[in-house]
Order: structure tokens, then C-alpha cells, then sequence
């Protein structure tokens, strides 16, 4: 206790003499204050906008338009005293409440990169760079020349002309990428072409901007041109988007890989997305470029990861869509005295200030649009978007003002402009665009990104391949081969054991894996799949009590396909494949595709087989989210092998008959079979399969089936099927129990997740 005494004694001593310098925690007030903002913010803000939406115009505004609701311009005119206890001039109490809007502008930022095609940016490159030069210059220059020619009353020193004047060309010159880009996702327009462009526009516009800002602020408080300044902030932003675009976007896939691989999740990959977000906003901001290109440009690099989930992006849309957006564009009004514009001087000038910011970004973003080759309501559209300048201006002014370069008259007139101006643009965006043609080139994209997001086989990027040898699966490798040929994926072989054996990971390298029937059996499956020299391949042996638990286990981090290999012993009468197979396949948390090549047992188990000629393949359909997937699964293949794809309804006699009794005809029945059939074809025929149809009849599918495809020599039928559980068994009906069981050829049979019926 002695000793406890000593050590305690000079601990105690030392903190009553710090006592002084302990942090506080946030007071009662002060939380009560930043409660009662948000929610009253995000109130009126969400109100507006739905308002707006009714009237046919972008929530945005109406959430721009909350804070100068909120702000002195009206609640403080109806109710000062009020208004003034809720949002009080007070600067610990508005750091606050900033620091909640700057999350809003970063989140919204990173939500725009996941968004953002970089490919088309590269296509359209050239041109984006034109319209943002031309919306920099112009802006720059007539901005300049306007700081010169203003009276003396809006200077807070005359002396000091040429500083303001460069910091008023810096403003005009300044566009709101979280303004651009919230009024594009509200259009439905970030997809397009000119939407990328302006994105790409305006964050170029931005960066140069920021820089221009830091020049400008550097002469503000040196009182001298300092070019170590310029040199720094425009090597930093190069040496910053070299180093992300090259290694960072390989360094943050392998993160999300990793995290994927060991944790999993929707909720590991947002999160592992905002800690790399918010660090590279930091490194910007520390380099004196802007917060928001750092969590731009990681968004983007997140986006084109396919270890991304795109659950975990939808959820981050959602969030910020609803609360920190809203927040963001509530705050950036609040500042704003609209009355002090009523002054007539101060009006008049505010009028010609606002005008010539628009000059300048309309005919800057328009000549260069022109330049870069777009068309006439495009380059308006360019400029319409480019005019906006949102909470960055608002950004401008404060610092101009903490400087001692603007003074508060000249400070609202900018302030005015940026909430003016971000009014204006969702209108006219909206009225530009509507006169733009939409070419060949985009539509068909579009359409195309329409139809991928509704593909089942446009959803595949992660294919598990459990295995164990066997003619089955060796074929079933094959056809993700194909597949993998058509579409980008990354494919795991995992060797799945029951015992308590230590785990272990490996990659390409099979002689790495220690036991030698999972060194054979993920041999013979990853030289059957004769994968693209870029796809990702995996191969793993793990352990855990089951095979079972392994496989399901291993699924459950982000795949989105199981492709197993039917049993290649008798089938116990309690199992369709085998106990392991069904097992799987019921609890399977993603798609499961079952393979049964009906080929016979060479020796060895693991012996191989030979690479199987596909010439025909056939899909039953009925026109079911099943079939469709088969048709999807089957158009792939035969894409890559050169295939014919065999469509088949079966007219079920019987039931034709009863059903028409009175009709005596099949006519209208067999019209119905062929624009179904003709719908599933066309879904083949966009994937780049040759496809025919065929209408067959009889008193039994299933036998219709197996004689045309042993008549046509089919060498291949694929099934789509939901999963029905009977007395613990996998069942897909009799009609799929009975092809893949008499079938002469092999047969896989495509299924969704189980979870996912109930």
C-alpha cells in the first residue's frame, strides 16, 4: 500500500496541477442545441424537398432552399430572438454543426465516385478538359476584371485591390461538384454521358480551382506572389492522382479483397470504404488541396473494385441521401443574410456580380463544350451544371472574410451567388437536357447497363468451386471456363475436409497444398476451367466439423455463385445428387448451379476427363425468373463455344385439350408458347448466342424433353429450377428429377439461393 501511495501521490499532484487543461465533455447545452439544428434542419430540409418533387423539381432544391428558410432571411425576420437561441452566433456552436455538413460533402462525394464510370471519363477525357479550362478561364477573367472596376465601399481594403481582385476571379471560377452531382442523381441523370462529363468537368474545374484558392490565400497573408506555393499545390495534385490511379487502385482492392476474404459483410466493406475515404480526404486537405477530391477520387477506386459490395453502396446512398446530404445543403444557407441585399447600392451590385458570374461559367463551359465537340443544348447543358456553385463558394467567401479580404457586404453578394446559382442549375439542367438527342452510342449503352442490372449473369463476379474430383465437377469446371471467357470473374477451388486438420491457404501453386488427394483434386478442376490469363483464380483446403460447414461457410463472404459436381456414386433414396450436394444446395446463402455429366467413372478418381465438345445446348423453358436464369447461363457458354442454344416449350396435351374444350384448336396456345419462347431468345441473342426456338407437344414434358434432345444430339441441357424441400431432400419437381436422371447427355440444373424463397 506504501509503494500504491508513492506512485498515486505525484499522479494526483500532477493532474490537480493540469486540472486547468483537462478536456470537458460537450455540454448539456450545447448537445441539447446541435439536437434540436439537426433536427430541424433535416425537417424542413426533407419538407422542401418533397414539396420541390411534387412541383416536378429536384429535392436539392428545396434542401438548398431550408437554410435560408431557416437563416435570418425569413425565421430570423418573423422571429429573431427565436432563431437566434437555435442557431446562435456562436463559433464553438457552428463548428459543430460544420463538421456534421463537411461529412455531408464528403459522403456525397465518395456516393458520387462509386457512380462514376472511370472508362467513360478516359473516353471523354479530352473534351472535359476543354469545358473545364474554358469554365476556369473565362470565369477567372471576367471575375478579375470586375474585382477592379468595383467601388471602393466593397473592399475591406482599398489598398489591397489586387489581391481582391484575384480572389473575386478565384470565386467566379469555382463550381459545387456535391451541388453538380446531387442534382444529377435527383435527374436520373448521372449515368449519361453529359452527366460524366460534367462530373469529370467539375471536379477539374474544382482541383484547379483549390489551387488557384491556395495561391490567392498565400498572397492574402504574405502580401507576395509566392511561386514555391504554386509549384506545391499543383505537384501535389498530380502526384496525388498518378499514385491513385496506378498503385492506390490496386492497394485498395487488395484491402477490400482482404477484408472480404477474412471478415465479410455488408457493413466491413462500408466500413473499410469510409476509413480509406475520410484518410484520403485528410491526405488532401493536409497537401492544400480540397477534402472532397480525396473522397472523390477513392469512391471511384472503391467503385471499380468488384469486391465491393453493392449492397454496402446502396446503403451508403440511402444514409447519405436522407440525413447528411440534406444537412450539407440545409447549413450552406444559414449563413446568409438575404435582407442585407436590400440596400438598393448593395443590390444593384449584388445583381451585376450575380450576372457575371453566370456569363462568365455559361460562356466558358459553352465554348469549351463546342470545342470538345459537343452539340449546342449540350454545351448549355455543360454550362447550366457548371453554374452551380453550392457551399464550395460559401467555403471561398468564409476564408476571404477570415483573411481580411472581403468585407460582410461582399461576403453575402458571394454567398448570394452561391445559393442563386445552385437554384438556377436543377431548371435548367432540366429544360437543356430535354432538348438534348440521345445517340446511338449512349442509348444502346444504357440500355445495355439496364439490362446487366436485371442479368443473372451480369451479377456474377465470384464463382466457389467445392471439389473432390470426379468426372462431375471436372466437367462442371469447364463450363465456368467458358463462362469466365464472357464475363470478368474471380473463381475460388476449395477442397473442403471434416477433420480437425490444420487450416491453410494457398494460391495458383498447387504442390503449396500439403495433402495429396486436394492437391489432385484442385489440379484436375483448375486445369479443366482453362481460365483467361486475367481472371483471378483461388485455391484453398480447409477444414471444420463438416464439409458442409466448410462450403456454406466459405460462400457466405460475398459469392454470388456454388457450382458443384453431382455425386459419382449410387445416391442414397433420401438424397437427389447426394447428402452433401442437397445439403449445400438448401443451405446455400447465394445462386447454386449442380452439374451431372453422365459421363462414365474413368480409373482414379481424380483421373481426367476429356475436354467436352459443345455443339448443342438445350433449355426447357416456361418463361419463370428460373428459366430466364438458365437461358442467361446457357447463352454464356454457347457465346464462347460457338454453341447453338435450343429453346424448348413443352404443350402439355391433356391439359390443352380440357383447357380448350369447347375451341377444338392448339392455335391460340402454341401463339402464347412462341412469344414466350421469343422473349427468352432475345435475352440469348443479346448475350451473343445463337438461339432457336422449338414448340413441342405431348402428354408428358419431361419425355418430350429427353426424345429431343437424344434425337437432336444435344450435348449439353441446362434447368432452371426452385428449390422445394420434401422430407429433408432437395426436390425440383419430377419433371427436373426425371431429366436428370434419364437424361443422355449432362445436365446442370441452375438455382437461387433457398434463403431467399422464404
Amino acid at each position: 500500500m506504501q509503494n500504491l501511495s508513492l506512485v498515486l501521490v505525484p499522479v494526483l499532484a500532477a493532474q490537480k496541477a493540469a486540472g486547468d487543461g483537462l478536456i470537458k465533455p460537450l455540454g448539456h447545452h450545447e448537445l441539447l442545441l446541435v439536437l434540436v439544428q439537426l433536427s430541424l434542419l433535416l425537417l424542413v430540409a426533407r419538407g422542401l424537398g418533397e414539396v420541390m418533387r411534387r412541383i416536378n423539381l429536384p429535392p436539392v432544391v428545396g434542401e438548398l432552399l431550408a437554410g435560408v428558410v431557416l437563416g435570418p432571411s425569413l425565421f430570423g425576420l418573423l422571429f429573431p430572438d427565436l432563431q437566434t437561441q437555435i442557431f446562435p452566433k456562436n463559433q464553438e456552436q457552428s463548428d459543430l454543426l460544420s463538421v456534421i455538413s463537411w461529412l455531408g460533402v464528403l459522403f456525397l462525394l465518395i456516393v458520387t465516385g462509386l457512380e462514376t464510370d472511370l472508362k467513360l471519363i478516359l473516353r471523354k477525357g479530352k473534351t472535359a478538359l476543354l469545358i473545364s479550362l474554358g469554365g476556369i478561364i473565362i470565369p477567372f477573367i471576367t471575375g478579375f476584371g470586375l474585382g477592379w472596376l468595383l467601388p471602393n465601399s466593397f473592399l475591406a481594403d482599398p489598398a489591397k485591390r489586387l489581391v481582391f481582385s484575384l480572389f473575386i476571379a478565384t470565386a467566379m471560377s469555382i463550381s459545387a461538384v456535391p451541388v453538380i452531382a446531387k442534382v444529377l442523381m435527383d435527374l436520373n441523370l448521372i449515368r449519361r454521358d453529359i452527366g460524366q462529363v460534367t462530373l469529370a468537368a467539375g471536379m477539374t474545374d474544382d482541383t484547379i480551382g483549390w489551387i488557384l484558392l491556395s495561391v490567392v490565400s498565400g498572397l492574402a497573408s504574405s502580401g507576395k506572389f509566392d511561386f514555391g506555393t504554386v509549384f506545391h499545390s499543383v505537384s501535389a495534385a498530380i502526384l496525388f492522382l498518378a499514385i491513385a490511379f496506378t498503385i492506390g487502385r490496386t492497394i485498395v482492392d487488395q484491402i477490400l479483397r482482404w477484408v472480404d476474404d477474412y471478415v465479410g459483410g455488408i457493413t466491413a466493406s462500408m466500413s473499410v470504404v469510409l476509413i480509406l475515404s475520410l484518410s484520403a480526404a485528410a491526405l488532401t486537405h493536409e497537401l492544400g488541396l480540397e477534402a472532397a477530391l480525396g473522397a472523390f477520387v477513392l469512391g471511384i477506386l472503391a467503385g471499380q473494385s468488384r469486391r465491393f459490395s453493392n449492397e454496402a453502396g446502396h446503403l451508403l446512398e440511402v444514409f447519405t441521401a436522407s440525413f447528411l446530404a440534406p444537412i450539407f445543403f440545409a447549413t450552406a444557407g444559414l449563413k446568409v443574410n438575404l435582407l442585407t441585399l436590400l440596400v438598393p447600392q448593395t443590390l444593384i451590385f449584388g445583381l451585376i456580380v450575380l450576372a457575371v458570374a453566370c456569363f462568365g461559367k455559361f460562356t466558358g463551359a459553352y465554348l469549351g463544350s463546342r470545342v470538345g465537340g459537343l452539340s449546342h443544348w449540350e454545351g448549355l447543358a455543360m454550362g447550366s451544371g457548371m453554374n452551380a456553385r453550392g457551399a464550395m463558394e460559401i467555403v471561398v467567401a468564409t476564408i476571404g472574410l477570415s483573411l481580411g479580404v472581403l468585407n460582410p457586404q461582399m461576403y453575402s453578394i458571394i454567398v448570394m451567388v452561391a445559393i442563386v446559382t445552385s437554384l438556377l442549375a436543377p431548371p435548367l439542367l432540366r429544360w437543356s437536357l430535354s432538348k438534348v438527342v440521345m445517340g446511338e452510342e449512349e442509348a444502346r449503352r444504357l440500355e445495355q447497363e439496364q439490362q446487366d442490372s436485371r442479368s443473372f449473369i451480369k451479377q456474377i463476379q465470384r464463382v466457389l468451386i467445392p471439389t473432390s474430383g470426379g468426372p462431375n465437377i471436372q466437367l462442371a469446371a469447364q463450363l465456368v471456363g467458358h463462362m469466365a471467357h464472357q464475363n470478368s470473374i474471380e473463381v475460388t477451388a476449395l477442397y473442403a475436409l471434416s477433420d480437425k486438420q490444420p487450416q491453410s491457404k494457398v494460391r495458383r501453386t498447387a504442390t503449396q497444398v500439403k495433402d495429396t488427394a486436394a492437391e489432385q483434386a484442385l489440379t484436375s478442376v483448375t486445369e479443366e476451367m482453362q481460365l483467361p490469363t486475367d481472371t483471378t483464380l483461388q485455391t484453398k483446403t480447409e477444414s471444420g466439423r463438416s464439409k458442409v460447414e466448410v462450403i456454406v461457410n466459405e460462400a457466405n463472404k460475398n459469392y454470388d455463385l456454388i457450382v458443384l459436381g453431382a455425386s459419382e456414386q449410387t445416391r442414397g433414396q433420401k438424397a437427389l445428387f447426394n447428402l452433401l450436394v442437397d445439403r449445400v444446395v438448401q443451405e446455400a446463402p447465394c445462386a447454386t448451379m449442380v452439374v451431372k455429366s453422365h459421363l462414365p467413372q474413368a480409373k482414379g478418381e481424380t483421373s481426367k476427363i476429356p475436354q467436352q465438345q459443345l455443339n448443342k445446348i438445350l433449355v426447357p423453358t416456361v418463361g419463370t425468373e428460373y428459366s430466364k436464369n438458365a437461358v442467361e447461363m446457357a447463352s454464356t457458354i454457347a457465346a464462347q463455344t460457338g454453341a447453338l442454344v435450343m429453346l424448348v416449350n413443352v404443350i402439355n396435351l391433356p391439359q390443352v385439350e380440357y383447357i380448350l374444350y369447347e375451341q377444338r384448336s392448339l392455335a391460340p396456345v402454341k401463339e402464347i408458347a412462341h412469344d414466350l419462347l421469343e422473349q427468352q431468345a432475345a435475352i440469348g441473342r443479346n448475350l451473343n448466342a445463337d438461339v432457336k426456338t422449338y414448340v413441342l407437344q405431348g402428354t408428358s414434358p419431361e419425355r418430350e424433353i429427353l426424345k429431343f434432345a437424344q434425337t437432336q444430339e444435344v450435348n449439353l441441357i441446362i434447368l432452371g429450377s426452385n428449390i422445394r424441400m420434401v422430407t429433408g431432400r432437395v426436390f425440383f419437381g419430377h419433371r427436373v428429377d426425371a431429366i436428370l436422371s434419364k437424361a443422355h447427355c449432362p445436365v446442370a440444373v441452375i438455382t437461387t439461393a433457398a434463403q431467399s424463397l422464404y
